[in-house]
């Protein structure tokens, strides 16, 4: 059975060039461009993965993401003209999964939608005797209830800043690029975008770091990359 997708986007030319060149990959694909009728459908309707687009009428992306959210895990990628970090920020900060900015090519929408998918396949299959509790310096995760405490304090964590907490205390003391961190917790190449690395790591840093100007846990090594230190 093909993966179902949801793509929630007003503009219609913009949704069908989207809905057809994935469909074309094998996936099936509706298209809304209320924001109301679209976040009732994603609630209703048992999609794999919802392609949202942040301004819409009635009701605009970010509020569709919480809501979504609220009720379900399935992975969120919001689409947006703004280009401006900030907005990756608040789109991330409503726990979307991604945040890509157009224009994009079809090609990089089809497989970030792929490397999302797997990852969540990944997650929902895989079975407890897999999993374990890992911690370190202060900080444990469930790896199974994808659950995290700093200092026996429990954080909310997205989806991605969980995996990205979860790759750097397994691999501790080693420098990453922003590139290679993309390539390893999103599974696919930057494409030139590595921004949303940035965004997530400093969304990452404000919920685990005592003082997030002046890091404990996950130190940047300037004119390379992060690192997570023991």
């Amino acid at each position: 059975m093909n993966n179902r997708i949801l793509i929630i986007e007003d503009d219609m030319a913009i949704a069908e060039v989207e809905r057809d060149y994935l469909q074309f990959n094998n996936f099936d694909v509706d298209v809304e461009t209320d924001g109301s009728i679209g976040l009732q459908r994603a609630l209703d309707e048992p999609y794999d993965l919802i392609l949202l687009d942040v301004m819409l009428p009635h009701t605009d992306g970010y509020e569709i993401c919480t809501r979504i959210r609220q009720k379900r895990n399935i992975p969120i990628l919001m689409v947006s003209a703004r280009k401006e970090e900030i907005d990756k920020i608040r789109g991330l900060g409503f726990g979307a999964d991604d945040y890509i900015t157009k224009p994009f090519s079809l090609a990089e929408l089809a497989a970030r939608v792929r490397a999302h998918l797997a990852r969540y396949e990944r997650l929902v299959t895989a079975s407890p005797e897999d999993m374990e509790i890992v911690s370190v310096r202060g900080i444990k995760l469930d790896k199974n209830a994808r659950r995290a405490w700093v200092n026996n304090e429990e954080v909310i964590l997205t989806s991605k800043e969980f995996d990205i907490l979860l790759f750097f205390i397994e691999h501790p003391n080693t420098v990453y690029s922003k590139d290679e961190l993309f390539k390893e917790v999103w599974n696919m190449d930057a494409v030139g975008d590595n921004a949303t690395v940035t965004v997530h790591i400093k969304r990452l840093r404000e919920k685990i770091e005592i003082n997030s100007n002046k890091p404990q846990y996950i130190e940047t090594v300037w004119g390379v990359g992060y690192r997570f230190r023991v």
